[in-house]
């Protein structure tokens, strides 16, 4: 099992800025890839931003060049930076852990965290 615990979620004016952090704990072996996801009210879960092991990134069209992914693979952390905020970011952020079991992908979640972008 991985644990997931998020933090850095909060009210923000549009044009600012706020960053998350995850912390994985338990057992974050195996562990291919980390990322985050995002639910706003009334709408699918949508990816948002991922980074393999490797370093590898992609991002949802709507925030690229305003977000960054980051990674500590050895304190097993990611973070989002998220700068330029619009109120169509407004949503609930969740950290991802995709893990190798059994050589097939498990994905985790941590509990989300409320980004709120007022216009």
């Amino acid at each position: 099992q991985v644990q997931l615990v998020e933090s850095g979620g909060g009210l923000v004016q549009a044009g600012g800025s706020l960053r998350l952090s995850c912390a994985a704990s338990g057992s974050t072996f195996a562990i291919a890839g980390m990322a985050w996801y995002r639910q706003a009210q009334g709408k699918q879960r949508e990816l948002v931003a991922r980074m393999t092991n490797s370093g590898t990134t992609n991002y949802a069209d709507s925030v690229k060049g305003r977000f960054t992914i980051s990674r500590d693979n050895a304190k097993n952390t990611v973070d989002l930076q998220m700068n330029s905020l619009k109120p169509e970011d407004t949503a609930v952020y969740y950290c991802n852990a995709n893990r190798i079991n059994l050589g097939l992908p498990v994905d985790y979640w941590g509990q989300g965290t409320q980004v709120t972008v007022s216009s």
